[in-house]
């Protein structure tokens, strides 16, 4: 397959060929063999190393490796792990999975680890070189179906890069047939607002075969799935975020923060976590009167992908009560009982607690960890309203 399409060969993951030479010398790794330890302590490493080496197929890594140490975390880590919505794939055609991102590797983990237990192809997974500290993490995250998107390069170049990560997602959909799954934004929603980046869905257009945004769009059978974690275990520092950039404008985050914020995602306790694969947009866009305007047309996508995302997000209790509490009402009263309430008050003050920064502002963080956790509802809200329930062309 890597012949065909020689310029794909920097971006693209690994195929079954690849496994001997990129696979087996990876267990052997002081590196990998910590990692393991620190998911699976009590693991034999000989004998997983002979099982890795034993093995010929991505598939079969997925299946045997990866989807088990997710398995692990995920019985360390949250209550619950289900998907939902699996009657909308369409047998033997291939969508793009696209998301809301609440955590950098699990997002896309959960997804395919759930989709590999009903039997269903795994995506491809679109994964930033930002997060690549070692080599061996590209190598690993390859063999696990990950293309790569180049966000390290000139500035001249990122018109060239693009249109490469658009031609491979279309060539991976509609000659390969295989899923892929990208996020609706570049970096995670820091407030939970979830809202579809115009350049996401720019790029995806680039490599169609029109010159028509939707029609390109179109050819990617794009299928939004609503990512819903009970809790974030990265709210405190999400809050810390926003306090320190309100304090100093110029504040950015430092590589060591990517990596305690991975670590916290990763190791953190999420509650419940429910994910729902709603069905595919391109039925959407047959409601809406030709759009001629290149703007209009990306603005039509981002608000269908954001529709279907917001009405279907699971909504738990720690949702309605920090809608209540930010907006001092008991609209949503009805939604959850005095221990569901106290739990969740226990939780946020806890989290809170965890934020140690110089001039903390208590009433600031408490906002912030409010608002991240009520805006699911809010959007909910604006797309449920009987003004809203029309479709209106968006021209």
């Amino acid at each position: 397959m890597e012949n065909k399409h020689p310029e794909f060969e920097e971006i693209r993951c690994f195929y079954d060929e690849d496994v001997p030479e990129k696979l087996w010398p990876l267990v052997d790794q002081p590196a990998i063999e910590k990692f393991v330890k620190a998911l699976m302590p009590n693991l034999d490493m000989d004998q997983f190393r002979a099982q890795i080496k034993s093995m010929h197929t991505i598939r079969e890594f997925q299946s045997k490796v990866v989807a088990q140490f997710v398995l692990a975390l995920a019985k360390k880590t949250t209550d619950s792990l289900e998907l939902r919505g699996v009657e909308n794939i369409q047998p033997g055609r291939a969508a793009t999975y696209i998301t809301n991102h609440r955590d950098i590797v699990l997002d896309s983990a959960f997804l395919n680890t759930m989709l590999n237990q009903h039997g269903l192809t795994t995506a491809e997974i679109a994964i930033g070189d930002n997060l690549f500290a070692y080599d061996w993490i590209k190598d690993l995250v390859r063999l696990n179906k990950s293309f790569i998107v180049l966000r390290s390069v000139p500035v001249r170049q990122m018109l060239e890069v693009s249109k490469r990560l658009s031609s491979y997602i279309h060539y991976t959909i509609n000659e390969k047939k295989n899923p892929i799954w990208i996020a609706q934004r570049e970096g995670r929603s820091k407030d939970s607002s979830d809202e579809t980046q115009a350049s996401v869905v720019k790029m995806l257009a680039m490599g169609g075969s029109s010159r028509d945004i939707i029609q390109n769009i179109r050819q990617l059978n794009v299928q939004p799935v609503a990512l819903s974690y009970e809790y974030d275990p990265c709210d405190y520092l999400k809050a810390q975020e926003f306090q320190l950039k309100r304090d100093n404008p110029e504040w950015k985050k430092s590589k060591e923060d990517d990596v305690l914020s991975m670590a916290t995602g990763l190791q953190g306790y999420k509650g419940r976590v429910v994910f729902t694969i709603t069905p595919e947009i391109n039925q959407t866009f047959d409601q809406y009167p030709w759009i001629n305007d290149r703007n209009a047309q990306v603005n039509c996508v981002c608000q269908t992908i954001d529709r279907a995302l917001h009405c279907n997000m699971y909504l738990f209790p720690i949702n309605y009560i920090a809608y209540n509490l930010r907006f001092q009402t008991s609209k949503y009263a009805d939604k959850y009982n005095k221990e569901e309430e106290q739990k969740v008050l226990a939780y946020l003050n806890a989290q809170l607690a965890k934020v140690q920064i110089p001039n903390r502002d208590e009433a600031f963080l408490w906002d912030c960890m409010l608002t991240m956790y009520s805006n699911p509802v809010v959007n909910f809200e604006k797309l449920t309203e009987p003004q809203n329930g029309e479709v209106t062309p968006l021209t």
